[in-house]
């Protein structure tokens, strides 16, 4: 057969399937578009996307153009299958024109249209949230399909995101405002109840018209809630992936503690406080970079690690600080002290939050140059903390107290809401002339002190700890000298309790002195106080009331020297803070020399350590009752176990 009619023939032949084939998928459109194969194509979209979809309403698809369209009334998107069945979105009116791909242009959307939706989005504590388009736990680095223009005049929104202890209840709008020239940025905008507090925020982003793959997506933000208020900005390094963010931030508001309201994160209270820093995600692993935080005279710079690949999210901090008050930090700094600031503490009442610290298991290291703990201050201060599985350790805390050494270590059980705690904390060789309290000229003593914490309590506070501790504390000055400025502080008579300055010397040698208390339930019980001089030696009795932090200590003199008389008794009162002293009210002078023994030793160390445990010495032999304390002489303590 001729060449040219074969060749013929298979040219009708391909014209006539051709043609045959363009008409059945034409009818098969038009089909589709009046209606018919609804079912099968909504399963076929359904196992596309992941996730069922139930249309409602009308179903409607234009097919026959260069952006396929699909309109669909009352439709209800569940959620995927790596979380609990449940519903995604249910949404009255949902279009979208599909951007069909080209060379060099992938899959997209040209338009998306939502009204009258309801969004239900949750996430759980391992990072599974249903809004999430593929599985997080299988690794895909496929691109996002882009979205050209996105229309939500009003949507609620539920949200439930147990990674960042998120709850909102709200509504959101999001619209395209047309500028006066070049393509519409994106503007979000969204108010209602975040974690039980009104907020509202905003979101401005690049013209989604001109978004790309190859480069990123940049935006800034706006968040206000319970008078704190969070800015910032910065990218997507790949468009609307979530995974991958570098960014900015800045807050500033009335309490730290309120950025709970905005970012879910529980921290501690303080007065006004200003916090910025930068922040980088890739996929489970986010770091904080150039932390830089301030409230009333404190500062604290560093960063953070968070990798939450693992079963448990894993943080790492290193923070450092020129100057930390515990003044600046708790519920008194910030102005919500329930009893109004009448009650001054000497030790801290800010809180830790167990449940914030035990889902997560943290290394993390401090330093800081100062830090005032009441009026005491700590020089180069450095602690290492870890949190295993809720349990807490500080092996070991060190610093520099008036020239003296300070180690502590400390353990707390986070794994309930009422921690178990414990410390032990050793000072070495205190200087007491360092210590001018306030309305002194000069140092009220002189000599090197020796102390020793053992404690074991409950509480999430210093404060609660030592209102409820058993323990011991001592603190002994093996020498040194009373200055005649403890008199002249508040125009004291000294010859009270027997103590007598020379009319050549400005003060009287000290042979040793020792403080021992056992605590119970929070209340200190003396066991030995001894200051003992070469005119008198000087003994006490009574107790210290840790949770109300008051005072109530009896001082008698027994005098060495032949004709030298004792009037009587004196009483130590008041609380830490503020100590009063007096002679028993059958004598009319109306001051003691108990500052001696509190204002001296208990104060300034109180102030030192929150809470401490002391032992001492009549012409007694002063090395035989130190050596009868026997945790002044147990060397330094081993660390607490880990667990």
């Amino acid at each position: 057969m001729n060449r040219s009619i074969l060749f013929r023939r298979w040219l009708i032949w391909t014209a006539s399937a051709l043609g045959m084939l363009f008409v059945l998928v034409a009818v098969l459109a038009a089909a589709i578009e009046a209606g018919y194969f609804r079912g099968p194509l909504l399963r076929f979209i359904a196992s596309h996307v992941g996730r069922t979809i139930k249309v409602d309403g009308g179903l409607h698809l234009q097919l026959f153009s260069l952006h396929p369209r699909v309109t669909a009334e009352r439709v209800t998107i569940g959620n995927p299958p790596w979380v609990p069945p449940g519903t995604t979105a249910v949404i009255g009116r949902l279009s979208f024109a599909v951007e069909l791909p080209w060379i060099h242009r992938p899959l997209g959307i040209q338009k998306l249209d939502m009204e009258a939706a309801t969004l239900t989005l949750s996430r759980d504590d391992a990072g599974l949230a249903n809004w999430q388009w593929t599985d997080p736990r299988v690794p895909d680095d496929a691109l996002l399909p882009l979205v050209r223009r996105l229309s939500v005049p009003s949507a609620r929104v539920l949200l439930k995101d147990d990674t960042r202890h998120l709850q909102f209840d709200g509504t959101i709008r999001v619209e395209e405002p047309m500028p006066m020239k070049g393509p519409p940025p994106l503007r979000i905008e969204g108010t209602g109840q975040l974690n039980g507090r009104p907020v509202r925020f905003g979101i401005d982003g690049d013209p989604l018209a001109i978004a790309d793959h190859a480069k990123p997506y940049r935006f800034k933000f706006e968040e206000e809630s319970s008078g704190s208020q969070l800015t910032g900005g910065g990218a997507l390094p790949r468009p609307f992936d979530f995974r991958l963010i570098d960014a900015e931030f800045a807050a500033t508001g009335q309490d730290l503690e309120d950025l709970y309201f905005l970012t879910g994160v529980k921290l501690i209270n303080t007065g006004r406080y200003r916090l910025a820093g930068k922040v980088v995600r890739r996929g489970t692993k986010t770091r904080f970079t150039d932390l830089d935080a301030s409230s009333g005279q404190s500062d604290v710079h560093g960063s953070a690690s968070i990798d939450s690949s693992g079963d448990r999210p894993k943080l790492d901090i290193d923070l450092n600080s020129k100057l930390l008050r515990l003044a600046d930090l708790g519920l008194r700094a910030a102005g919500r002290d329930p009893e109004g600031g009448a009650k001054q503490w000497l030790m801290s009442d800010a809180a830790l939050n167990p449940r914030a610290w035990r889902r997560d298991d943290t290394v993390a290291t401090f330093r800081a140059g100062r830090l005032e703990v009441g009026p005491i201050p700590v020089q180069n201060v450095a602690a290492a903390l870890a949190v295993d599985h809720g349990v807490l350790t500080v092996t070991p805390l060190t610093g520099q107290v008036f020239d003296g050494a300070l180690t502590a270590h400390v353990r707390a059980n986070l794994t309930t809401d009422d921690p178990a705690d414990s410390l032990d904390l050793t000072i070495s060789n205190l200087n007491l002339e360092r210590y001018l309290p306030p309305g002194a000229d000069e140092p009220l003593m002189k000599g090197l002190l020796q102390a020793r914490v053992l404690a074991k309590g409950h509480g999430r506070s210093l404060h609660e700890f030592a209102s409820g501790a058993d323990g011991t504390l001592s603190t002994a000055v093996p020498h040194g000298a009373i200055r005649a400025a403890l008199a002249n502080l508040a125009g004291l008579d000294l010859r009270a309790i027997g103590l007598l300055f020379s009319k050549h010397g400005p003060e009287v040698p000290v042979r040793c002195g020792v403080a021992s208390f056992q605590a119970h339930d929070g209340v200190l019980a003396a066991q030995t106080l001894v200051l003992d001089t070469e005119q008198v030696l000087i003994v006490g009795e009574g107790k210290i009331h840790m949770d109300s932090e008051t005072i109530d200590l009896t001082l008698r003199g027994h005098p060495k020297q032949p004709g030298l008389r004792v009037r009587s008794p004196a009483l130590v009162r008041g609380t830490l803070s503020h100590p009063s002293f007096a002679i028993q009210p059958r004598d009319a002078v109306a001051q003691t020399a108990a500052a001696i023994a509190l204002g001296v030793l208990l104060t300034p160390l109180a102030s030192a350590l929150s809470f401490v445990d002391p032992g001492l010495s009549k012409d007694a032999d002063c090395g035989a009752l130190m050596m009868e304390d026997k945790t002044l002489h147990q060397g330094q303590p081993a660390a607490p176990s880990s667990r």
